[in-house]
């Protein structure tokens, strides 16, 4: 972030310090402007941030260890006992609080009826050498994914398979737009996100001794019957529109089409994407009797 974020205030019209809170009452006070700036990706890549809106995912971003730079939250909320804990968290971390009104929240996430919370953390990617695949162990790889909303999806659907990451090849969306993680529910901040380029994924997989696992329309093998439990498992999916390309399918291990029956001619990417992710962790997923 700017500058801004040190200061104790640009004006005093709009800007008020009550105790470690500043209260900020004006929609064009330059913390503000730079905080909604991050909803342009070049700004959040120059300041490896991004915004979470929702009580929930700013105290599951906490709970997992998540640096926060910024806290915002409506007058309305200050009162709340898990709000003045998160306000709390954020200070003692070093972070700015911003108690705001409803007009001024509405203007940084775009949204008639905001969240009463929102949350400016820092970015957390790995790298590829970080994942270290073991048996049993399921990656999902997405080959320029362009959709925010099937990307969020998809974080999610793979936390909640018990996958170990998401691997983005090539030009995809960006996982921390405000549309990403608002579709992940909370799951981009427990699920490791990598990108990389075509050319070093394809060299990861020749040295970590994974199985890659394909979706493609020339797919002659019905998914169901791959063994994904002999080795550390791939998931790879092609783009929304144009599918694999032919480069990424023929170093898959194996290629795959899922059975359909209607008149609908192709899955949308994230239901795909769940079909394999559940079919490949099959034989991992149990029930928990005590529920």
């Amino acid at each position: 972030m700017t500058d801004e974020y040190n200061r104790s205030g640009p004006h005093r019209s709009e800007v008020r310090r009550v105790g470690q809170v500043k209260e900020v009452t004006s929609r064009s006070n330059p913390i503000i402007k730079d905080i909604k700036n991050l909803t342009d990706k070049k700004h959040r890549e120059e300041t490896s941030t991004f915004m979470a809106e929702g009580l929930k995912l700013v105290i599951d971003a906490l709970e997992l260890g998540w640096s926060i730079r910024t806290l915002v939250y409506a007058k309305a909320a200050k009162s709340k006992p898990l709000v003045e804990q998160v306000a709390a968290k954020t200070v003692a971390h070093g972070g700015l609080v911003l108690e705001v009104s409803e007009k001024v929240l509405s203007s940084v996430t775009r949204r008639d009826n905001p969240q009463m919370v929102v949350g400016i953390f820092e970015q957390r990617w790995k790298r590829l050498d970080d994942l270290k695949p073991s048996k049993d162990e399921t990656f999902v790889a997405l080959d320029r994914v362009r959709d925010p909303g099937n990307l969020g999806t998809i974080i999610r659907t793979a936390d909640a398979a018990g996958a170990s990451g998401v691997i983005l090849v090539g030009d995809c969306t960006d996982p921390f737009s405000l549309e990403t993680v608002r579709a992940t529910m909370g799951s981009v901040f427990a699920m490791p996100v990598v990108k990389c380029s075509p050319d070093d994924f394809l060299a990861w997989q020749k040295r970590s001794g994974v199985s890659v696992v394909a979706t493609h329309l020339a797919g002659a093998v019905d998914y169901r019957t791959v063994d994904y439990a002999r080795k550390p498992v791939v998931i790879l999916m092609g783009n929304e529109q144009s599918g694999l390309p032919d480069n990424l399918a023929r170093a898959a291990d194996r290629t795959v089409r899922i059975p359909q029956q209607g008149r609908a001619d192709s899955l949308n990417l994230a239901v795909a994407t769940a079909v394999m992710l559940f079919e490949a962790r099959r034989h991992l997923l149990t029930l928990d009797e005590k529920k």
